[in-house]
């Protein structure tokens, strides 16, 4: 065991990860400085090392004044070339154009230089076939946000995910005539119906929470590492959602009448969807999901061919609103 630190009581996970933020920081550490700081001994750090390199990190070794220190690669210069077949790069250019909803964004002006790279070292003619495939692929977004904006606090919220920094955010909620301050550590960010979400723990709610990327207007890095608990899995965030809304889940069961029942049918709206087919031709769907606002505007998208049969206060709201539309356009 190494002299100085005492040996921290945390799981080999914890450890790496300590290891990580260690490089990270500095352009190069020593095998040395790193047993110290984790107060572990050498053998130890070594595995670690090798987990780290397994693990798909740049980690590469130099010798710098004398001494061997351990880095990432950080520089485009320093990546290893990476070669494509002309299947993947058409694979690549065809999904070019769906990330169009990105414009505004530091993330649209990076997907923009790569192409750019990978256009420099194409022949010409290569070039201009991979350009023209590129604009077979066209998203149509309705109601497109404007992410101008924010660009600059986007750019923020990257270095803060990168090196899982606390962030200090305002933030004005729907329906909220001013901003909040909130205090998060930033998990993730979700793309969803063309939108940016950041998903992270708010310390002044002391919960997870969802922010839409066009409302935060402001963002200040705290330079605070913060840890991402080993049970999160951003996936089973939205498992028992409907959308983008993690509420509490409702047992759903809808009628979709025969005109449309093929398309309902053809698509997977939860996974935890049953489809029962009825002797008219018109089907139920039934799922157990969250979200309830998102859900009310689904059912309502379908008009007279959806109808909510449970639960019994789902279907009353549901009535209520067409009421209110009947009343409206009745007029």
């Amino acid at each position: 065991m190494q002299k100085g630190k005492p040996a921290k009581k945390y799981s080999q996970a914890g450890r790496v990860h300590d290891v990580i933020r260690l490089i990270e920081a500095r352009h190069g550490v020593a095998i040395e400085e790193m047993a110290e700081e984790t107060g572990v001994d050498r053998r130890t750090i070594y595995r670690d090392l090798a987990a780290i390199q397994e693990a798909g990190y740049p980690l590469v070794s130099e010798w710098l004044n004398g001494r061997k220190v351990y880095r990432f690669l950080t520089r485009f210069k320093d990546v290893p070339p990476i070669n494509f077949t002309l299947q993947e790069l058409m694979t690549l250019y065809f999904f070019r154009s769906p990330f169009d909803f990105l414009h505004g964004t530091p993330f649209q002006e990076e997907m923009e230089s790569i192409f750019r790279k990978v256009n420099s070292v194409l022949p010409p003619r290569y070039a201009a076939h991979m350009e023209r495939i590129a604009s077979v692929s066209i998203p149509l977004l309705q109601g497109k946000r404007d992410y101008g904006k924010v660009a600059e606090s986007l750019k923020l919220l990257r270095e803060a995910l990168i090196y899982q920094y606390r962030v200090r955010l305002a933030y004005r909620a729907r329906g909220k005539s001013k901003p909040s301050t909130y205090l998060i550590d930033p998990y993730s960010l979700i793309f969803y119906k063309g939108g940016l979400y950041l998903l992270g723990f708010a310390h002044n709610r002391r919960a997870l929470r969802t922010f839409a990327a066009e409302r935060i207007s402001r963002v200040e890095v705290e330079r605070e590492r913060f840890e991402i608990p080993d049970e999160f899995r951003p996936e089973e965030q939205f498992r028992t959602a409907f959308g983008i809304v993690d509420e509490a889940v409702i047992q759903l069961e809808v009628r979709f009448s025969p005109a449309i029942a093929d398309t309902v049918r053809d698509r997977l709206w939860h996974p935890s969807q049953r489809v029962a087919d009825n002797p008219d031709g018109s089907i139920v769907l039934s799922f157990a999901a969250g979200g309830r606002m998102e859900i009310v505007s689904w059912l309502l998208s379908y008009g007279e061919h959806a109808e909510v049969l449970a639960p019994a206060e789902l279907r009353e709201e549901v009535g209520r609103k067409v009421s209110a539309m009947a009343t409206r356009y009745g007029k």
